[in-house]
This record gives structure tokens, sequence and C-alpha cells, in this order.
């Protein structure tokens, strides 16, 4: 379902670093044509191998964006949360999805159109800049995630990036101590984080929080002691390497 642009959006927009560089008249002329759409829960935003070439920016939601194995399992990349972008790649590159991109409850996205947006790209200077350190930021995101899969083992790896997207968008309880990070995510997308079963990650929160360390209700994280999680996470390294 689409609707039209409310009179927020334009503020919004100009709290990312990719539009806040545009002077007002750049600006007025790329708003014209983002359109804001609705999407209900656990629905299909694009599919891997897909040649549709739209940019998205989340505004409400989350968004979970994962490959899809030729066996049909899934691995979740990464989380989206407001303000992000997404689909960006195949705006740039005109090549079919590299993933999939799946809303994680209610969502509201606005969207461009890939050769709309390539268009500014190419006469606005400053849009291109902060494009590319986009991108940058995203390829680094890629590089940690795969240091996670060289040096921790699966219950150090959802650790680890459970403390990344704590640091992304975790929300303070007791400062130094106890956050909560709201994925909305079941156990069985929490396992596709990891590339694990779902009943393993249901026994290790089970045993996470029986030792006071994080807790789990309908897909909300709570880190009930940060220091002693990321001792947790610390200690995986030695006990991955010495196997």
């Amino acid at each position: 379902m689409r609707s039209s642009l409310s009179i927020e959006i334009p503020q919004f927009l100009r709290q990312i670093p990719l539009f806040a560089v545009l002077s007002d008249e750049q600006f007025g002329i790329l708003l014209a044509d983002f359109r804001l759409r609705e999407y209900r829960p656990n629905e299909i935003i694009f599919h891997q191998s897909d040649n549709s070439d739209e940019l998205y920016i989340v505004v409400q939601g989350k968004v979970r964006v994962f490959k899809i194995s030729p066996a049909g399992y899934e691995t979740s990349i990464q989380i989206f949360s407001p303000y992000s972008i997404v689909g960006e790649f195949a705006a740039i590159d005109n090549q079919p999805r590299s993933a999939t991109a799946k809303t994680i409850g209610h969502c509201q996205l606005l969207e461009i159109r890939g050769d709309k947006f390539m268009q500014y790209m190419q006469t606005m200077p400053a849009l291109a800049i902060e494009m590319t350190r986009l991108v940058i930021s995203k390829v680094r995101w890629t590089a940690t995630y795969a240091e996670t899969i060289a040096q921790y083992d699966a219950a150090g790896r959802l650790l680890h990036i459970l403390l990344l997207y704590n640091e992304q968008f975790g929300q303070e309880i007791e400062s130094g101590k106890r956050y909560i990070v709201d994925l909305a995510m079941n156990q069985a997308d929490l396992a596709s984080l990891i590339g694990a079963r779902r009943e393993w990650v249901n026994r290790l929160l089970q045993d996470w929080h029986k030792r006071g360390l994080i807790s789990f209700d309908s897909g909300r994280i709570t880190i009930l002691d940060l220091p002693r999680v990321v001792e947790e996470r610390d200690s995986r390294i030695e006990a991955y390497r010495a196997k």
C-alpha cells in the first residue's frame, strides 16, 4: 500500500548524512521522487535475484536482510532500523538483488527508483561522496561479520552480534550494565544470524538467562550484565582457538 509523503518526511531525511549535505534546491528536487510505502509484518520487500533496483529508507520498523542457500536455508546478514538505507547495491550496479529483504513487524519505507537515484548521483557530487561512505561502512560491517565467523564459535558469534546491535540501537536501562535490544526476531531468526539450529539457540538463551547474562522475551533481548556478556564473548575466542 502506498502513501503520500507526510510533512515530517523532509525533516526525517535531513537527519540522514546522505541527504544532509545537499543544498535546499537539490534536496527539493530529489524529495519529489520519493514515495512512502506501508508494509505488513513479515512482508518481502525484494527477493534475492530480483531485477528490481529501488532504493529504500527505513522510516518505521525494522528490515532483515538475508541470503538463501541453494538448499533453502536462510542466513541473516543484517538488521536495519529507522534512518537506514537498504537496497542501494542494485540501484548502483543494476545487477540482480544479492539478498532478500523482509520486514520485521509493521514497516514504513521511503522508496525511490534506482535509475532516478543514479541520475542524482551523477549531477550531485556531494550525494555521490556520501553514498560512497555509506557503501564503505557496509563493507566494514561485512568484514566485522566475517571476522566474527572466523574467531568465535556459534555462541560467541551470537553474543558478538548482539553486542554490535546493542551499540547500534540498544536502549539503556542501567548505565554500563542493563540494555534492551529490540530486534523483534524469533529464535529461528536469531539462529539464522549464526548458522545454527533454533533448538540450540533456545538452549543457549535459557542457559544465559539462568546465569544472569541475557534474557529473551517475544523478540526483545535484555542484556542483564553488559561487562559479563562482554567477558563471556571474549572467552569464546580462546575456547574456539583451542579446538
